[in-house]
């Protein structure tokens, strides 16, 4: 590959992690302040169900 493509290809990687926004779940971290101050927050139905470590269990058991 050339400098040229390669210089592109760079470009690229780095501008698609500069501009990467993941996706937040903001009960979990407003669950996690809570815990942090002492608070104890009442769980909302659709919390219940909801398994903590979420996806991210999957990723890392290869």
């Amino acid at each position: 590959m050339g400098r040229g493509r390669q210089k592109a290809k760079a470009t690229k990687q780095a501008r698609e992690i500069k501009y990467y926004t993941p996706n937040t779940d903001l009960s979990a971290l407003e669950r996690e302040l809570a815990q942090a101050r002492g608070e104890i927050p009442s769980p909302s139905s659709d919390d219940a169900d909801e398994d903590p470590s979420g996806d991210w269990d999957d990723d890392y058991d290869r």
